[in-house]
């Protein structure tokens, strides 16, 4: 059976399957990506709740995984070489899953890096403005009486669903026909935005009838469904 005893995380979060990869996570939209494509997948993981009520992501335990105490964090048991490999960021993850067992990111070398483009473009563009936009619009940043913060992140978010809008006109998704890591890592925020965030008004969601589309299909996926609710809060 595999060891992991040594990685001081698994003393706060005993795995109960070390063969299997293990999760750390919230089902936010960063850390549902991570859980949707565990599912799209089948691969084998135990999944383990970090909870930011009590700050668990500050534990020296987390921090021993990822310094930066974000989630989600993985460790796979079984990772290059057969040694067991610690990940922290959710796009790496994804890119990480996704090549370990040769689903959804293509074979071809230049669609591959098409697919890596749009996974940047969610990492650098719709989290960080999506995020912003969430604080200013529902959390502390709402009571702030001057807008402008707000209004800042108000028109960069719809600049970006414009672009992704009108990248999908033609398509049923990111790439094209092909659901990929693309997806997984978009279509989390989006709804994010417009369902807990509360700003689908304040965006003019209802104009982007790609996205809203392409969500639509994407929100189907049984996958999908399971991965929204990993790890159970508890």
């Amino acid at each position: 059976m595999t060891d992991l005893s040594h990685f001081p995380i698994t003393k706060k979060w005993p795995a109960q399957h070390p063969e299997r990869l293990q999760l750390y996570s919230l089902p936010t939209p960063n850390g549902v990506k991570v859980s949707i494509l565990l599912e799209e997948t089948g691969l084998p993981y135990e999944p383990h709740l970090v909870s930011f009520e009590t700050q668990d992501q500050m534990s020296p335990e987390f921090l021993s995984l990822n310094p930066n105490n974000k989630i989600p964090a993985i460790l796979d048991p079984n990772g290059p070489g057969g040694q067991p490999l610690a990940l922290f960021e959710s796009g790496a993850i994804l890119l990480y899953i996704a090549e370990k067992t040769g689903q959804f990111i293509p074979k071809d070398a230049a669609a591959r890096y098409e697919t890596i483009q749009w996974v940047m473009f969610q990492m650098g563009g719709i989290g960080p403005m999506f995020g912003q936009l969430g604080f200013f619009n529902k959390f502390a940043g709402k009571d702030y009486e001057d807008k402008r913060p707000r209004d800042r992140y108000v028109a960069e978010s719809k600049r970006l669903l414009g672009v992704l809008d009108k990248h999908l006109a033609d398509r049923a998704w990111i790439m094209g026909d092909t659901y990929t890591i693309a997806d997984i890592a978009t279509f989390p925020w989006v709804r994010n935005l417009i369902g807990f965030y509360e700003a689908g008004d304040l965006v003019g969601f209802s104009e982007f009838k790609n996205v809203a589309r392409v969500l639509e299909a994407f929100v189907a996926r049984p996958a999908v469904v399971k991965g929204l609710g990993i790890p159970k809060r508890g």
